[in-house]
């Protein structure tokens, strides 16, 4: 920490306490706003951590970060919140005592931020416990839980913890987590039924309808909207900007399942949470007698569902109060008022009761499962409490008198333990204690908790007295009763200048932080909390597990009445502040730059405001009453020793006797310090200022001397060592160069001499001689054959092998080959792998039979040469269901007269297809086509021969096709007919007609010509192309 102070004009000082003008407001709040323009959040006042929320990530929560805190001295390093905890942590550690980290401030000052850091620090650092990290893990994912049912987005904050939380961490004797608790207090429940303008309801309902799927929604009966819930409008403010509800949804969902919920818990409890919603939409109407009935069926339907209660007996609870009046049960119809009260007042209590079983429900998932185990018992427990800070606004109620009552305990408890502290240290040190003047707030604590006299007292009794009792009568009895007090003041009491500040409804007390006025109106029905009996025994009836643990039927035959929320609170607060003072405290003090959340803003007001209710300039003039700068003589000295010629470079005796010498040397006034057993303590902060301002110019002259010693030493010691090494390696190289040449050779010789031997007996059987010499021509053959190896299935170039090697090489060749066609043939597609099944039919039936086969080989098949809107729909309806697998254009020659036709081939599954336009000319199933026939020459032309079982049937087709080597395999190949295709020289004979045989003859020539003979016969000139 000292080694900041030479920065102190531009980033302050780190310690609050080492301010010259320590009892000045104003330097206190400079300070602050140095250290925030510099990005500083943090800033001690001795032991106690004051932070500023900076609204932005600062990057200072980093696994590196944690590991900078682990295990340093807490004045060894700049401020941080890591530094508390580590030094919490490590105390509970060794000391085995129990620890405690209070985290206070307004609401958006950062505390539930800093008790996620915390507890961040512990997961990460801590070692994990021998049954794994289930108990760290479920401690992270409450708080998410505990956010979303207990967190709300206020004026002041987006996520403002509208409970307080005290949460104990429990260690074993290794230091990992074993388990948890958390207490609960005072949940704002009104805040279920109500919200201010700008401000919404608890998170769990925004984040159920914006994130729940639409079968859970459905079964819950919900819709998305939140402007169709009475409970959620308003505020006016169901979408805000910084907060993504369907994501923190997913959070809650894992969260939930991390901690141990089923999903028929998880279903019950959403369901509560829907019942609340749909209350609010619970409306009524008037009848004839004023009386209020239910006018919204559909709700209460939902309700009965989602409750598990009967629908009757709800119905009557909403519209009737029971009154029990002499043994005898009466029912007390509700006008329209009373029934919205009661309507009201059975939400919160639905809602306060879920929450309350929602934390003893974590409780038990964070209880430790060796509680029974010997280890158990050497637990310690480190406490962390975040709770609402002192709350001041326009218009203060119950809720506020509450939360000022606990933080003037809190601030008791604060200051007496601080005050505990320093007298401890002082004593510890053998040093004199002088009293401390501060501002004791035990006579407002007594105010509001005093037995009989007391404001809680005094609500109380008006709450249980009989009669008409009001809040003005409450507020009459106060006056009556403490009338005479300094810190309570009434409009009746006040001279006439005050009460033109004060209501005739309002009363105002001087808490430690100023003045607050309350008004109070609702504080007997916020204190009386009552749930009219048939309502509770509603409850009591319901079957929903949750349910009938928050209401349990015991409460109908307690006919103590219960307490009051006040002496609740009050009880709870007290054994708060038992368990507190029962460990080791430490503080985290928060505060809120500005009311807009912007980044770099710096509201001089807001903050002296905040400074004020925190009760630090108090706290300050505590710490420093007695003297500013303490510590340890072995620290002082290492630090200090070198600004006296006697202590430097080191000091052989006591570090205490060092010290002594060091403060003479430095000139220290008797009044300006004291040494104590084990620590120096420094009164004056500028005494230490000049200290460490004459060892900031002692380290410039320490430096360059032990530089300019440093850089010869340094230099001397490279020189030698490089000159040491450079002949070693010299020495070194040259033996291995020498042993690297001598042994080349004798390799080299030998290798030669083996060579010729066996060349001289190459032709010899195989023996030691020539082994070599054969195993070498071998490997040099494999090895050339590898660099030569046929690069495709067409290239057949081989090295020729040696004559040992032939039979292999005969063997490899053939394995290369075959290996070369499977790859080939696992590189090929489905397509292509037809193409050429369909070309090695082409070639297996016309190659070096027909001219123009060599042609078409260059040529790819096509699957079809007509599309399906070149064919006429009137065919395609004729064929009904058959596929059509080829279709190509033809010319067909009359059987008679041999005049060519324009006609379309289609190949069916079945059979083949002769078309004109949109007729079936001929159909020729597969069954009868006995043949095909064509010639040898380049002409296009083929003969299909049908199987003619009478006169009746059409004779053979003649065709005439552009791509006849294509449309001949396809039509063999779907015909089945790859061997009844002829190819003929000269002549093919085909059948014309019933009794008449026609004849085409084929004869070469020097172009293409078809033409009918004088003889009758058809006449095909065709040129050669290819000599057969």
């Amino acid at each position: 920490m000292e080694s900041a102070l030479t920065a102190r004009d531009r980033v302050g000082v780190q310690d609050f306490v080492l301010l010259e003008n320590f009892t000045s407001e104003a330097a206190f709040i400079e300070n602050l706003r140095r250290r925030f323009r510099e990005n500083l959040i943090y800033t001690y006042i001795g032991p106690v951590l004051v932070s500023v929320n900076p609204y932005r990530d600062l990057q200072i929560y980093s696994r590196q970060h944690m590991e900078r805190y682990r295990g340093v001295s807490f004045y060894e390093v700049p401020p941080h919140l890591f530094a508390v905890a580590d030094t919490v942590y490590r105390a509970l550690r060794t000391e085995r005592r129990d620890q405690a980290v209070m985290i206070s401030g307004e609401s958006g000052a950062g505390k539930t931020e800093a008790t996620k850091r915390l507890l961040q620090f512990y997961a990460e650092t801590c070692p994990a416990p021998e049954r794994g990290g289930a108990v760290r893990d479920r401690l992270l994912q409450s708080n998410p839980v505990l956010e979303a049912f207990g967190n709300a987005k206020t004026l002041r904050n987006d996520n403002s913890s509208r409970f307080g939380k005290y949460m104990d961490v429990q260690f074993d004797f290794k230091g990992a987590p074993v388990g948890g608790h958390i207490l609960s207090y005072l949940l704002e429940k009104s805040r279920v039924v109500h919200q201010n303008h700008g401000e919404r309801n608890f998170h769990i309902f925004y984040q159920l309808l914006e994130g729940g799927e639409e079968e859970l929604l459905r079964r819950l009966g919900l819709e998305r909207n939140p402007q169709s819930y009475l409970y959620l409008v308003k505020g006016q403010c169901a979408k805000v900007s910084s907060i993504n509800d369907k994501s923190d949804w997913k959070v809650v969902r894992k969260a939930l399942t991390v901690i141990d919920f089923t999903e028929d818990e998880v279903e019950d409890l959403l369901s509560i949470v829907a019942s609340v919603l749909h209350l609010g939409n619970i409306h009524f109407a008037a009848d004839e007698e004023s009386n209020a009935q239910v006018t919204t069926e559909n709700q209460l339907k939902y309700l009965t569902r989602l409750l598990s209660v009967e629908g009757s007996t709800l119905r009557e609870a909403l519209t009737h109060r029971k009154i029990i009046a002499k043994g005898e049960e009466l029912l007390s119809p509700l006008n329209l008022e009373q029934a919205a009260y009661a309507r009201d007042a059975l939400a919160k209590a639905v809602y306060s009761r879920t929450f309350t079983w929602l934390v003893e429900k974590i409780n038990r998932s964070l209880a430790s499962k060796d509680a029974e185990s010997p280890s158990w018992r050497s637990t310690t427990v480190l406490g962390l409490l975040d709770i609402y800070g002192f709350e001041v606004f326009q218009h203060n109620s119950f809720e506020q008198f509450c939360i000022n009552y606990c933080n003037e305990k809190l601030q008791q408890l604060f200051i007496e333990l601080t005050l505990k502290s320093e007298q401890e240290e002082y004593e510890a040190e053998g040093i004199a204690w002088e009293p401390v003047q501060y501002f004791n707030n035990k006579i407002i604590c007594d105010l509001v908790e005093e037995k009989f006299k007391g404001i809680i007292s005094i609500l109380d009794e008006e709450c249980l007295r009989p009669g008409e009792a009001t809040d003005l009568t409450f507020l009459e009895k106060l006056e009556d009763t403490v009338k005479h007090h300094p810190h309570l003041l009434t409009h009746k009491l006040a001279d006439q200048r005050t009460r033109k500040s004060l209501g005739r409804g309002e009363f105002r007390l001087l808490h430690y932080a100023g003045e607050v006025t309350y008004s109070v109106t609702g504080f007997l029905d916020k204190n009386n909390d009552l749930l009219f009996r048939n309502l509770k025994e509603t409850m009591c009836s319901s079957e929903s597990p949750i349910m009938s643990q928050c209401f349990d039927r015991s409460e109908l035959s307690d006919k103590k009445r219960p307490e009051t929320v006040a002496t609740q609170f009050k009880m709870s607060l007290l054994q708060l502040v038992e368990i507190l003072k029962s460990k080791e405290p430490a503080y985290v003090r928060c505060i809120k730059p500005n009311d807009a959340k912007q980044p770099g803003r710096f509201d001089e007001v807001l903050i002296r405001h905040q400074v004020k209710y925190l009760g630090l300039m108090e706290n300050l003039r505590v710490r420093r009453a007695g003297f500013a700068y303490r510590r340890k003589y072995e620290v002082f000295l290492q630090r200090y020793k070198s600004l006296c010629p006697e202590t430097w470079p080191t000091w052989a005796g006591r570090p205490q006797d060092g010290v002594a010498v060091l403060v003479r040397h430095l000139g220290y006034k008797p009044e300006e310090y004291k040494m104590g057993r084990t620590k120096i303590f420094i009164r004056f902060p500028k005494t230490l200022f000049a200290t460490e301002d004459a060892l900031e110019v002692r380290r410039q002259s320490l430096a360059t001397k032990i530089q300019a010693a440093w850089r010869g030493f340094h230099w001397r010691q490279k020189f030698l060592r490089v000159k040491r090494s450079a002949i070693c390696i010299q020495s070194w190289w040259r033996g291995t160069l020498g042993r690297r040449k001598a042994a080349k050779r004798k390799w080299a010789a030998q290798t030669i001499r083996r060579l010729i031997r066996g060349f001289i007996l190459r032709h010899a059987p195989r023996c030691p001689e020539n082994a070599f010499f054969l195993d070498h021509v071998r490997t040099s053959f494999l090895l050339n054959l590898r660099r030569q190896l046929p690069r495709n299935v067409l290239d057949t170039s081989w090295p020729t092998p040696p004559p040992a090697l032939r039979e292999a090489s005969e063997l490899l060749r053939e394995l290369c080959v075959k290996n070369m066609v499977w790859k080939y043939c696992r590189s090929i597609s489905p397509e292509w792998k037809q193409q050429l099944q369909q070309k090695a039919v082409a070639s297996e039936i016309f190659k070096g039979k027909k001219d123009n086969y060599p042609q078409s080989v260059p040529r790819l098949f096509i699957s079809t040469r007509l599309g399906t809107d070149e064919i006429s729909p009137k065919v395609l309806q004729a064929l009904g269901s058959e596929p059509i697998q080829y279709a190509v254009p033809v010319v067909k020659y009359d059987r008679k007269g041999y005049k060519p036709r324009s006609r379309q081939l289609l190949l069916t599954p079945n059979a083949v297809v002769i078309v004109e336009d949109a007729k079936v000319k001929q159909r020729i199933d597969y069954a009868n086509l006995t043949g095909i026939s064509v010639s040898s020459l380049s002409d296009s032309l083929f003969v299909l021969h049908v199987q003619r079982e009478d006169n009746k049937q059409k004779g053979d087709v003649v065709l005439q096709s552009d791509h006849v080597i294509e449309t001949l395999t396809k039509v063999a190949l779907s015909a089945d007919r790859v061997n009844n295709i002829n190819i003929n020289q000269g002549s093919i004979t085909f059948a014309g007609g019933p009794g008449r045989d026609g004849v085409i003859d084929f004869t070469p020539g020097s172009e293409l010509l078809i033409t009918k003979a004088k003889n009758g016969h058809l006449a095909v000139v065709a040129p050669r192309l290819n000599s057969r």
